[in-house]
């Protein structure tokens, strides 16, 4: 178990799409990374389908079964009955000449051994007294009841599913004979794993598709009638249901598909409310036709219902029907093991996903679990983290902005792309002589601000960085800067009040301008007593003039 399915660390991160889909939440995180639980997993591949990375894997047997095909021993193929669905326009026998070159003894429709179980399942409600009766074709659903329903155990049919019955037929009638069952479900693989002695390997039908692609073998178009093959509608809703002759009027029939739908079902047996009822369930919506491996990972499932019934007949495959005691299967349960949590434990990991009321619990299912008390006790767990929690990581990352905008001592201003105002901080609120921020949301920046840089950086989407403005209404200077935010659907202004850095730079330049013309009257002052001396010494006046020149353009200068 939990061999089928790997995980590529490398490409799994802080995504979470595996676990809202899992539908038994078998999925822990480690440091964003997800890993499957494998004593949880039911293997129904919805994380192999839904995950945007192909993180997931499911582990490839094409290289086993090339070993068993180069052992010597005839390899026989039980070929799933949704095949026709898959591979459109292509029979058994286009499929069976394909696959006999890869080099298989010989290729036979798993829909034998589903003639086998369905007849068993008639024969039960006919001679057995049995309250309730569910259909053991579907792994996935063997598993779910195995590790998650384990008392309604004795409800499910005790016989083997139509993959295990066909590829025991087939080695009882072929002598040293191996076999490979091919099909659209991960889970087989586990299950041929439980039954060794039947079935020796598994293919997906992608990795079948990939081995005739590297061998270059092209499917013939080719379809030929049988009406001896109704089991051949087992991979639809409801198929099991239309191959049965339901000759017991004492039982309601039903099938239900998709693992909520059985866990809903599971619920209501555990809860006494269902009896004399036969129940076919499926994992996968649609049934076998709806596989998580079915190519292309297409859905299309009236197309694929109307390619299968098409296909099918109207009796039964001509096959002889085992001793009962060769097709019983006895499934025990699986323990899971897990820890519950105290409601006192509870609600501290609540607190720490700051949840303190009821009301803070929004459930809102984006973590992957349905509420917050079900993540809490994954947390407790060890399934999940803390930080699954989006509005838990939106409102600590608010708080710490809103932290650091209340308390900058810089006004910060955001307005819109039509520059109407939607956030001010305390600092601007005080710089602009606003009362309450809610003045002026939502009016347009021109009633506290020149709209004329908002307007230019709109339409450059350039921004305007640390430009000193006076902001005359409210005899304020500042260094302002207008930048484009959230790829310029919003614009934000930061201003840094500098009203007392210029006005000291003002007064500064007027002390030194007082000090100039104070030097200026000096020197002249100086140049005419210069020159009567000068006079007297018999220098020229030009040279003194030019000499006092200097002095008072160094003065200037200071």
């Amino acid at each position: 178990m939990g061999s089928c399915l790997r995980l590529k660390k490398s490409n799994c991160k802080n995504c979470y799409k595996c676990i809202r889909h899992c539908p038994v939440k078998s999925i822990r995180f480690s440091a964003g990374q997800a890993h499957i639980i494998d004593d949880e997993c039911i293997l129904c591949g919805h994380c192999f389908v839904v995950c945007p990375q192909n993180a997931k894997q499911i582990v490839d047997g094409t290289e086993k079964v090339r070993v068993l095909i180069g052992s010597g021993d005839p390899v026989v193929v039980s070929l799933a009955p949704s095949f026709i669905a898959n591979y459109e326009g292509v029979g058994i026998e286009a499929m069976r000449e394909a696959l006999q070159k890869l080099g298989f003894y010989d290729v036979e429709e798993t829909a034998i051994g589903a003639t086998i179980v369905k007849r068993e399942y008639d024969r039960m409600l006919q001679e057995e007294d049995r309250d309730i009766v569910i259909s053991s074709c579907c792994h996935s659903v063997n598993l779910l009841i195995r590790k998650y329903f384990p008392e309604q155990l004795l409800y499910l049919a005790d016989v083997v599913s139509p993959m295990v019955a066909h590829c025991a037929d087939i080695k009882r009638r072929i002598p040293q004979a191996k076999t490979v069952f091919i099909g659209p479900c991960v889970a087989k693989k586990d299950e041929a794993e439980e039954h060794k002695d039947a079935v020796d390997a598994v293919l997906t039908f992608e990795e079948l598709t990939a081995w005739l692609k590297e061998e270059q073998i092209e499917l013939t178009q080719s379809v030929v009638p049988n009406e001896q093959s109704l089991a051949r509608f087992f991979p639809t809703t409801g198929g099991i249901l239309k191959t049965m002759t339901r000759e017991s009027q004492d039982y309601a029939y039903m099938a239900l598909d998709g693992v909520e739908n059985c866990i809903a079902a599971m619920e209501e047996i555990a809860q006494g409310k269902i009896h004399k009822c036969f129940i076919e369930m499926s994992a996968c919506a649609g049934s076998c036709v709806g596989g998580p491996v079915m190519e292309r990972y297409h859905r299309s499932p009236v197309k694929d219902y109307m390619a299968v019934a098409a296909f099918a007949g109207r009796e039964d495959f001509d096959v002889a029907q085992p001793d009962v005691t060769r097709i019983k299967q006895m499934q025990s349960p699986i323990v899971r093991s897990q820890r519950i949590p105290s409601e006192y434990e509870l609600v501290q990991i609540l607190r720490e996903m700051g949840k303190y009321k009821p009301e803070h619990e929004l459930n809102c299912g984006s973590c992957g679990y349905n509420t917050c008390r079900e993540k809490a006790t994954a947390i407790y767990q060890g399934k999940a983290e803390i930080s699954m929690c989006l509005p838990f990581l939106k409102e600590k990352a608010e708080s710490f902005s809103d932290a650091i905008v209340k308390n900058s001592p810089n006004a910060l201003i955001v307005v819109n792309e039509t520059l109407e105002v939607q956030q001010l901080n305390d600092a601007a609120l005080q710089l602009l002589n606003i009362r309450y921020a809610s003045d002026v949301l939502g009016d347009t920046v021109v009633r506290i601000l020149d709209p004329h840089v908002f307007m230019e950086v709109k339409r450059s989407r350039r921004g305007v960085y640390n430009k000193r403005v006076y902001l005359a209404e409210y005899q304020r200077y500042v260094d302002q800067t207008v930048v484009p935010a959230e790829d310029g659907r919003m614009i934000l202004c930061i201003m840094h009040d500098v009203t007392v850095e210029e006005e000291q730079r003002q007064r500064k330049e007027e002390i030194s301008h007082e000090t100039v013309e104070v030097a200026d009257k000096v020197v002249e002052k100086q140049m005419r007593i210069v020159q009567e001396i000068a006079s007297l010494l018999g220098e020229t006046a030009a040279e003194t003039k030019i000499a006092l020149s200097k002095l008072k353009e160094s003065i200037s200068d200071e």
